[in-house]
């Protein structure tokens, strides 16, 4: 297997074809980039063993998230209202140039991180819109399973 060759244009090829470089340039860089957010969600699942937070556009294009485990929480202690804070201070470092200052909050489940993370919002300068509690309950489906016993 021998090296590939690479095929580079020389400024007067680029030039013979009526693009100037730094067009090319900036044109490449503005898609890397992302446009700023003005509203969006975010999704927070509080399970009793971790706590997920992911943060979306209004489409439902995900723009950040993070988890309790993700950032080295461990065990019992994924699910505790202190890892919730730290996943929002995480999530707001990384929203800081791009992302949605006014947000529709989404919380799922019943872990310990549910309540605390609406706070944590609120303090690190979210503006919430709206809190919806989409925790899914059961309307009398099928039978439950028998009792544990230990």
């Amino acid at each position: 297997m021998g090296k590939k060759k690479v095929a580079q244009k020389s400024q007067d090829e680029i030039s013979k074809e009526g693009k100037k470089p730094e067009n090319a340039a900036v044109k490449a860089a503005g898609k890397e980039g992302s446009k700023k957010v003005d509203v969006g969600r975010v999704y927070v699942n509080a399970s009793y063993n971790n706590t997920m937070i992911s943060v979306t556009d209004e489409k439902g294009n995900v723009l950040a998230w993070a988890s309790a485990g993700g950032l080295g929480f461990s065990g019992p202690k994924k699910a505790t209202p202190f890892a919730a804070s730290k996943i929002i201070a995480t999530l707001a470092e990384k929203l800081q140039k791009t992302g949605p200052l006014n947000v529709h909050v989404l919380v799922n489940g019943v872990g310990g991180g549910r309540d605390s993370a609406l706070r944590s919002m609120a303090n690190q300068g979210f503006n919430i819109l709206s809190v919806r509690d989409v925790t899914p309950v059961p309307h009398n489906g099928p039978r439950a399973p028998k009792v544990r016993r230990v």
